[in-house]
């Protein structure tokens, strides 16, 4: 086929068990891969051979070396993290490398001299050269301490360059937002970190904060008491929690205050000093209710505001408070804000396109709403309502002044004369 390359790797040092990690059961990992960037892959034993256009051929063979870098440190690779590793943030990180490299290599390159780097190994990029490349991918940030978060049962790692901003923003202010589509781990990070905190003793409890507003449906009278009806709501913080802490663990934690379940609407007049605060959906929030939330921040406490202003359920004509804090806090020193895009979206493949083809639909009737517009403004309606008001007024007159005539009309009559 037109412009493709062949490009030969030899993935040292050679390790069976290391290579069927890689390999996934029936070479399912190697067949996502050629799924997703539309190559061919074939392997005997550690050498591999990748054909395909060039630009995904390279982009495959820098995915196989920092891939089989995890397996060889004891990272049991799966479906889903190979997935996240395909995910469009991840592939534009590698292809940014790839650009910024100059590659003075022949037609067909040979890449068997690539060794491992385990210990200089960023755990979450993409993009692993070889180490006559690695002084060119300096300039590429973030910082590894900012990239990975490690809890009790788990190893979250941030894929792609918003989600590192993110973790970084986090580390470093005291109040941030992350903004963005469905599926961008806003939410899911925003738990680990707070779990994280929690295990090094840098804050005391976790509070999870929800507005209970419905997804465009009534549900109803919800039975149970405080806890048990705003917990439906909580469902994704909770799933979070028991996927880093387990479930046993969570649930002493809640007995025993240290994870709080509190409602939107009952935090104020409350100061949380040594807490980590986190407030999802808040796309559902008032001005009036964010206010009131950012200014319960106390002392050696963080909070951590997500949401989606494409997804507000609040009533027709009501103002969003996280849109409304976009515009007033944006500059504030300590208020961090990450903007996630589609391309951070880490669920399954459709899930970016169902939030692109929503996009594209919103901006398409965006642009059609404001041609219209015009055209609504000098509209020819408006003249010819003022053009029949004087026509109507003066038949109104005339009507009235002939009725007048027709009531005079009996006094010019002779006086013996009757109506019939």
């Amino acid at each position: 086929m037109k412009n493709e390359t062949t490009v030969r790797l030899n993935l040292e040092p050679d390790n069976t068990t290391h290579l069927a990690n890689l390999c996934g059961q029936l070479d399912g990992h190697l067949r996502l891969i050629e799924k997703r960037l539309h190559i061919r892959i074939q392997n005997r034993g550690n050498q591999f051979m990748l054909t395909g256009a060039t630009n995904n051929a390279h982009i495959a063979a820098d995915m196989l070396q920092t891939l089989y870098r995890e397996a060889s440190s004891g990272t049991q690779l799966t479906p889903e993290l190979v997935h996240l590793s395909l995910q469009p943030s991840s592939l534009d990180q590698t292809r940014d490398s790839l650009s910024g490299m100059t590659h003075n290599k022949p037609e067909n390159p040979h890449m068997e001299n690539t060794p491992p780097e385990p210990s200089a190994a960023d755990p979450v990029s993409t993009a692993m050269p070889g180490p006559e490349d690695e002084p060119k991918l300096s300039p590429q940030p973030p910082a590894p301490p900012f990239s990975t978060i490690r809890t009790r049962k788990l190893l979250v790692k941030s894929r792609g360059a918003n989600q590192q901003i993110y973790l970084r923003n986090i580390q470093q202010q005291d109040i941030n937002f992350g903004i963005g589509p469905a599926g961008t781990g806003k939410t899911y990070l925003a738990v680990a970190c707070a779990v994280e905190a929690l295990d090094k003793e840098e804050v005391q409890r976790i509070l999870l904060v929800r507005p209970a507003v419905e997804a465009g449906e009534k549900l109803g009278f919800l039975p149970g008491d405080l806890s048990q009806k705003i917990d439906p709501y909580l469902r994704p913080l909770y799933d979070a929690l028991y996927e880093m802490l387990g479930f046993e663990r969570v649930s002493r934690l809640i007995e025993r205050s240290i994870i709080e379940v509190a409602p939107l609407a009952y935090m104020r007049g409350r100061t949380l000093n040594n807490a980590f605060v986190i407030l999802d959906e808040s796309q559902n929030t008032t001005k009036e209710q964010m206010k009131m939330f950012l200014t319960r921040i106390g002392y050696g406490s963080a909070a951590v505001i997500t949401g989606d202003i494409t997804q507000v359920d609040l009533p027709k004509g009501t103002q969003s408070g996280l849109r409304h804090a976009m515009h007033v806090l944006e500059g504030v020193e300590g208020i961090g804000f990450t903007h996630f895009t589609s391309k951070d979206v880490v669920r399954h493949p459709l899930v970016q396109r169902i939030v692109e083809a929503y996009e594209h639909h919103d901006a398409d009737n965006s642009h059609s709403t404001s041609t219209l517009s015009p055209s609504n403004a000098t509209s020819p309606s408006r003249p010819s309502k003022q053009s029949n008001n004087p026509p109507n007024k003066q038949s109104n007159q005339q009507s009235n002044q002939q009725s007048n005539q027709q009531s005079n009309q009996p006094s010019n009559k002779q006086p013996g004369a009757t109506s019939a």
